[in-house]
């Protein structure tokens, strides 16, 4: 699954030895482990589900803080892009009148000089929203990537040993006989 996947970019492993001593860039951020990725979706998710400009900046800032694969997080932000904006924000602007016990805004219309005339009443609810989705949401798919991740791996270990015992098994019933007439 997603391991074999990086594991093919991993084999071309000169030129980005290359790369990075030529930018200076620690290895650290860009290792591929289920830690490092699946912190790096934590993060860019994080920072993703957050209304604000510049959400790749808020990846970069984190980076010193925790250990994570920077390439992953900063395209794990990309899923919040104008095309998905308005359902995401429109979806914690409901959460946070929900969490808030407030009904929302009915007639809302798609002019600036409605949402100038309406932005308290909307920018309150959609940061409350904002902050399950990225602390609370993000952290469950955090948790849902790592036990994928541990599953996909137990699941391939145990593939190669059944294929392995299959093949143990069908060399103790083959005899040196059948071996001779065979060729």
């Amino acid at each position: 699954m997603i391991r074999k996947f990086f594991r093919k970019i991993a084999r071309q492993k000169d030129k980005f030895d290359h790369l990075l001593e030529k930018y200076h860039l620690p290895r650290e951020y860009f290792n591929v482990n289920r830690k490092m990725v699946t912190r790096g979706i934590l993060v860019g998710l994080f920072w993703g589900f957050i209304p604000m400009p510049m959400q790749m900046a808020g990846v970069l800032i984190t980076t010193p803080l925790l250990r994570f694969n920077v390439p992953i997080g900063l395209a794990t932000v990309w899923l919040s892009n104008p095309f998905t904006y308005p359902p995401l924000w429109y979806l914690e602007y409901i959460t946070g009148n929900f969490l808030m016990g407030k009904e929302g805004l009915n007639d809302i219309q798609l002019t600036m000089q409605w949402f100038s005339d309406h932005w308290d009443d909307i920018v309150v609810p959609l940061y409350v929203g904002t902050i399950l989705y990225s602390t609370v949401v993000s952290y469950l798919i955090y948790l849902l990537l790592n036990w994928l991740w541990i599953h996909s791996v137990h699941k391939e270990k145990k593939e190669k040993e059944q294929k392995r015992c299959k093949k143990m098994q069908k060399g103790k019933h083959s005899s040196p006989s059948d071996d001779t007439s065979a060729s």
